[in-house]
């Protein structure tokens, strides 16, 4: 099956439809992830029904109308391949995204994939979170953090929490351990100004493993010592 049929087959079963114009960038993006991964390491998977669930979909799990609406402005924090925000980009096309990657060869994949696909409102910014979240332009401007990173809560909570506006929200893609990592979490939430904390359990089609997604809302502003400098908050999590 292609690609195409195979991501409006998995989106379907999840719940979203998709337009003819969000298939034909969906599968532009994965034909883009198959093509650069042969030369720098974006993916272990690449199998089209595969990248359709567990990447593409699990990415649009994040989704949440009452969040996502209108122009709202989000910052994907160690963005990789582009998951979870470019899915969702595609799906939500009046947003206003930041990526932000530390890999500059990882930037230039991202850039392209924009390009390709006519995405507008996207930029894509070569920086560790560390030294981001330190910049005016970036530091509490966004009414959303998302991030599908494989660090621990407590190190995305310092990365990602300094970038969100008060009021706004810190969400986290996160795998089976999502709850001990939540507890594991409480310190640096509330050191990041971080408040209520929700657990949405999701399902993708056809995968019986846990993961849910984390709503951390932000309703006071970081202190000024975070996030600390770069490298520390990895080995040295709150």
């Amino acid at each position: 099956m292609m690609f195409r049929d195979e991501m409006k087959k998995a989106a379907e079963a999840f719940g979203l439809t998709l337009s003819e114009t969000q298939l034909a960038q969906f599968t532009r993006y994965y034909e883009l992830l198959v093509k650069w991964n042969e030369k720098m390491n974006l993916t272990a998977i690449t199998e089209a029904h595969e990248v359709a669930v567990k990447h593409m979909v699990d990415s649009l799990s994040a989704y949440d109308p009452a969040m996502f609406n209108g122009t709202v402005s989000i910052i994907d924090v160690v963005t990789g391949a582009g998951f979870p925000c470019l899915p969702l980009k595609i799906f939500c096309p009046d947003a206003k995204l930041t990526l932000m990657d530390s890999l500059n060869k990882r930037v230039n994949f991202l850039q392209t994939v924009v390009d390709e696909l006519g995405l507008e409102g996207v930029s894509c910014v070569h920086a560790r979170a560390e030294e981001g979240a330190r910049m005016k332009q970036y530091r509490e401007q966004f009414d959303l953090a998302v991030s599908r990173a494989v660090a621990r809560l407590p190190i995305l909570c310092e990365y990602c929490l300094p970038f969100v506006k008060r009021g706004g929200h810190f969400l986290a893609l996160k795998g089976r351990a999502y709850a001990e990592e939540v507890e594991e979490a409480a310190k640096a939430i509330k050191v990041m100004g971080g408040s209520k904390t929700e657990m949405r359990e999701v399902h993708l089609p056809g995968l019986d493993d846990k993961r849910a997604i984390i709503t951390v809302t932000k309703t006071m502003p970081t202190p000024k010592a975070y996030p600390r400098k770069a490298g520390t908050p990895a080995k040295n999590p709150l």
